[in-house]
């Protein structure tokens, strides 16, 4: 539980960095802002539909009575919803981060030195940085589509569709952003996405910790916009801590 806290606590300690230099906070809040117009507008569409795409996926109750008919429709569109928002979290996270890769790198560069530095520090260019984060992103993508798919179809289930997987599924989504948001510091140290895994996976309380407080905030209207800079910076700490580094200032503050 101590390292639990610990975690939730490292988006703390981001937000404070970054509110710290708003010129880099403005320029971290750029993508994010894309980002967010093009998920608000597939989101607005998604409602306006929302009762016809209730209707398709329960084709099998058309015949059933009225009532029963009309709750199943209810169900399904909840489950759609919620599937859209979990959905929407993991790759609103990935795509930003695609978009402003320079402006995150920058960033969480800023975050390391004030806390020391990556004297191991492995050079890449721009393009081939962009490139192993797209392939990294994409894979992330296609297990939070594995994961989202049972979740959606055990929603149904009563009292633990609207308990229990919730639950699930936030620590699932908390889980995948911390490896998502990550990808920044580790790439700098020439580790890729399995090695992430390994490395998160021996912390997991903190891991956890991290994810779920940003898969929380993330869910917020207009969270995930404003809290991206924060995010980035709270997991450089993440990574920092998994990796046995200091997080304690060891040079003089740029942030």
């Amino acid at each position: 539980m101590r390292e639990f806290v610990t975690g939730v606590s490292l988006l703390a300690r981001g937000l404070a960095l970054v509110l710290r230099n708003p010129r880099l906070l403005g320029l971290g809040l750029l993508p994010a802002l894309l980002s967010g117009v093009l998920y608000t507008v597939g989101l607005v569409l998604l409602i306006r539909f929302l009762p016809d795409i209730s209707e398709q996926v329960t084709w099998f109750a058309d015949d059933w009575s009225g009532w029963l008919r009309d709750t199943v429709q209810v169900l399904a569109g909840a489950g759609v919803l919620g599937l859209s928002v979990l959905l929407g979290v993991l790759t609103f996270t990935a795509v930003t981060l695609l978009i402003g890769d320079p402006f995150y790198e920058k960033i969480s560069e800023l975050v390391e030195d004030r806390f020391g530095g990556v004297p191991d520090e492995v050079e890449t260019s721009l393009w081939r940085s962009l490139r192993r984060s797209l392939a990294d992103s994409l894979r992330l993508i296609g297990i939070s589509i594995l994961i989202a798919i049972p979740l959606f179809a055990l929603g149904f289930l009563p009292f633990v569709g609207q308990t229990v997987i919730p639950v699930l599924g936030g620590a699932l989504g908390g889980w995948l952003l911390a490896l998502e948001l990550t990808g920044v510091p580790f790439q700098r140290r020439g580790q890729r996405l399995r090695h992430r895994r390994v490395v998160l996976a021996a912390h997991k309380p903190l891991t956890l910790g991290f994810g779920v407080a940003v898969f929380a905030c993330f869910l917020i209207p207009l969270g995930a916009i404003f809290l991206m800079p924060a995010a980035i910076a709270g997991a450089t700490l993440l990574a920092r801590r998994a990796l046995g580094k200091p997080i304690e200032i060891t040079t003089t503050p740029s942030l």
